[in-house]
This record gives C-alpha cells, sequence and structure tokens, in this order.
C-alpha cells in the first residue's frame, strides 16, 4: 500500500511539474511573438506604459477632447489629487490581492492562491500624476485620436458600472498613493489572465505592438526597447 501510495505521489509530481514547465515554456513564446509589429500611428495623442517591475498600468492624459476621465474618476476619490495633475494612470488586478497586498512584504499565501483560481473578483487602480517622466520603466507611444478612442473604449469596457453607467468606486480606505482610488472592475484574475495580460490587450486594442500572449510586463517592454 506504501509503494502505491508513493508511486501515484511520484507520478503526480510529475505531471504536475510537467503542466508548470509547459505554462511557463508557452508564455515565454507567445511573448516573444509580436502582434502589430509595424503600426502607423499619427502622432496626436501621447499614452505612456509604466511598469512597477512587476505590474503594467496604461497611462492617458486625464482630460483630451475624446474624454474627459476626472468625471467618471473625480479627483475627490483619492486623498489630494487636483486639476494639476494632468495624467491617470490605470491597471486591472485582483481585488482582494490588490487591497491587502499594497507592498510585497504583505504578501500571503492565501490571497496569491485565490488570485490564481480565477475565482474572485477585480479592481481597477487609478491613479493621477502631475508629471510622467520617461525612463525604462516608463515608455511614451504616440497614437492617433482614432487609436485612442479605441483604447478608451477597451478601458471603460474593463470597468463594472452601476444602472446609470457610471463606474462604481470600491468601498474602502486603503490606498496606495495620494492620487489614486479603486473601482470595481469586470472579469477574475487568474494564471492566464493577469494585469499585464489586461495592459498587453489594451495595446492590441488600439493597434501597437504588443505580444500574442503574456503574463509578465517584460514581454511587452521588449517590444518597445
Amino acid at each position: 500500500m506504501n509503494k502505491r501510495i508513493l508511486m501515484y505521489t511520484g507520478r503526480s509530481l510529475i505531471v504536475f511539474s510537467a503542466l508548470v514547465a509547459i505554462y511557463f515554456i508557452t508564455a515565454f513564446c507567445c511573448s516573444r511573438i509580436t502582434v502589430n509589429a509595424n503600426p502607423v500611428n499619427a502622432k496626436e495623442v501621447d499614452i505612456y506604459m509604466m511598469t512597477n517591475g512587476v505590474h503594467t498600468d496604461i497611462i492617458v492624459p486625464a482630460v483630451s477632447s475624446e474624454i474627459n476621465w476626472t468625471k467618471e474618476i473625480p479627483y475627490h476619490n483619492t486623498l489630494e489629487a487636483d486639476s494639476s495633475y494632468h495624467y491617470l494612470a490605470m491597471g486591472w488586478g485582483d481585488k482582494k490581492f490588490y487591497l491587502e497586498t499594497p507592498e510585497f512584504s504583505d504578501l500571503k499565501l492565501s490571497n496569491a492562491l485565490r488570485a490564481i483560481s480565477g475565482l474572485s473578483t477585480s479592481a481597477m487602480h487609478t491613479t493621477y500624476y502631475k508629471n510622467i517622466r520617461e525612463d525604462e520603466n516608463c515608455i511614451k507611444i504616440m497614437i492617433s485620436k482614432t487609436q485612442y478612442q479605441q483604447l478608451v473604449r477597451y478601458i471603460l469596457n474593463s470597468f463594472k458600472k452601476d444602472d446609470l453607467g457610471h463606474l462604481i468606486a470600491v468601498q474602502s480606505n486603503v490606498h496606495y498613493d495620494i492620487g489614486d482610488a479603486f473601482y470595481e472592475a469586470k472579469g477574475s484574475y487568474s494564471i492566464f489572465k493577469t494585469c499585464n495580460t489586461w495592459a498587453n490587450a489594451a495595446l492590441k486594442s488600439c493597434g501597437q505592438r504588443s505580444c500574442l500572449w503574456t503574463i509578465f510586463y517584460t514581454g511587452i517592454f521588449l517590444k518597445y526597447k
């Protein structure tokens, strides 16, 4: 009996290890395949991609002729942001992970497992900035107004809305910054759809260079090196 248990346990570990290896190899290969390799962009609207080394945000003008984000994501939902903050960063992710893990030192195994299960709810993390500085972790992309409208539609469709069509603020006192706030979002985080998968799809939506599929930020940023 003990030998049989050990045999089945060993086989299970081999199968599990093989599945994990296949997952990461597939993720790596798909992240190296480029979609929209040579986009044609009229240089009309500046957007940015920004990463903290794990998570990717899409940054857009707070106010433009295409949309005034401050009407749906008002400054007063933040701690201190005001009309001098001209840019808005947005990122999608697991709601519970967002609210309970402001720093990776706060990470709990239970939250991590819940996040990758695909069974939890999601949120949009929005952050206003006064200025944006380009560097290796923040890349500027100039796109046309039509492409920006496509991006806006993608982002708005990621938010949950109330019966009147307005975005729904998460009822929480958690803030990462003086200019941020959380909003209810559609979908569930999983091992197949991460915050970086969402950001990559945002770039796809407006015809920009992107990965076929990625779970990490590195695949996206390699397209713009």
